[in-house]
C-alpha cells in the first residue's frame, strides 16, 4: 500500500515537472532575438545603402552621361598633349588621363564652355543642339587640312559656276560622282592666309538646319586634327567660330611652345 502510494506520489509530481517545464523557458529565446538584431541590421544598412545608390543614381540618370565637372584631364595624342575639361568631353568612356587615338568634345557656343548647370539645357534638348559645336581631335592622317585641300582636291571635284552666298561665302557645287551627296562647298578669303572652306548640308529653310550640318577640319599643335560641326544656322559667325576652336586648343596644349612649325 506504501509503495502505491509512493508510486503515485512520484507520477503526480513528474506530471506536475512537465507541465511546469514550459512555463519556466523564456518566451523569445537568446538565439531569436540574436537574428532577428542581425536582420534589422542588414535592413538598415539596405536603406542607408539604397538611399544613397539612389541620389547617386537619380543623378546620373538627369545627366544622361553628361558631367559638370571641371576637373582637367590630360591626353596625349600623337605627339601632342592636351588639357581638356571633363564637362567638354563628350563621352565618359574618354573622360580618363593617359594616351588616345582621339577625343570628342562638344561646348556650348558662344561661351565655348562644356555642360553646365547653366547651359544644360543645349545639351540635354536636342531641339536646342544648334546651340552647340562638335569636335572631335586625332593625330592628323594627312598633310594639309580642309583649307590646304581646296586646290589640290576640292577644285577638281566642283561643278557649274560659284555663286555669292552671304557674310563673304562663296558657294560651289560638287560633282554628283564626288562621294559628298547633297553637301556643297563654301568658301571666303582670309587675310595672310589660306582661304577658308567649309563643307555643309544647306537646310531647304532656315528654321530646318541641323545641329552639325556644316563641318571643316583644321591643323593645332605639332600633328592634331581638328574636325569640328556646327549648325548652317551659325554661318554668318564662320570667322569667330573657327578662330575659337583653334584658340580652345591651342590655349590647351601641354606642349604650346613647341608648336610653331
Amino acid at each position: 500500500m506504501f509503495f502505491l502510494w509512493r508510486t503515485e506520489t512520484r507520477r503526480t509530481a513528474m506530471s506536475h515537472a512537465a507541465h511546469s517545464a514550459p512555463d519556466e523557458q523564456p518566451f523569445l529565446s537568446m538565439g531569436f532575438l540574436l537574428r532577428t538584431m542581425a536582420v534589422i541590421s542588414v535592413l538598415a544598412v539596405l536603406t542607408v545603402a539604397i538611399s544613397i545608390g539612389g541620389r547617386w543614381f537619380g543623378r546620373h540618370i538627369s545627366l544622361a552621361g553628361n558631367t559638370d565637372s571641371t576637373v582637367e584631364i590630360q591626353l596625349a595624342i600623337g605627339r601632342d598633349t592636351v588639357k581638356l575639361p571633363e564637362n567638354a568631353i563628350r563621352f565618359p568612356s574618354q573622360r580618363h588621363e593617359g594616351a588616345a587615338e582621339r577625343v570628342d568634345l562638344y561646348l556650348a557656343w558662344p561661351e565655348m564652355q562644356g555642360y553646365g548647370k547653366e547651359n544644360h539645357l543645349r545639351f540635354d534638348d536636342i531641339a536646342q543642339s544648334s546651340g552647340l559645336i562638335f569636335l572631335q581631335i586625332t593625330q592628323s592622317t594627312m598633310s594639309r587640312d580642309m583649307s590646304g585641300r581646296l586646290e589640290p582636291i576640292y577644285s577638281h571635284l566642283l561643278e557649274g559656276p560659284a555663286e555669292p552666298f552671304r557674310d563673304g561665302l562663296t558657294l560651289h557645287r560638287l560633282r554628283a560622282d564626288a562621294g559628298y551627296g547633297d553637301e556643297v562647298l563654301l568658301t571666303a578669303p582670309v587675310k595672310g592666309g589660306p582661304d577658308y572652306v567649309v563643307r555643309c548640308i544647306l537646310p531647304s529653310a532656315p528654321d530646318k538646319a541641323a545641329g552639325g550640318d556644316c563641318q571643316r577640319d583644321i591643323k593645332v599643335g605639332r600633328d592634331l586634327s581638328v574636325l569640328y560641326r556646327f549648325s548652317s544656322s551659325h554661318l554668318d559667325d564662320w570667322e569667330h567660330i573657327d578662330a575659337a576652336i583653334r584658340t580652345f586648343v591651342d590655349t590647351r596644349l601641354v606642349n604650346r611652345s613647341a608648336t610653331t612649325p
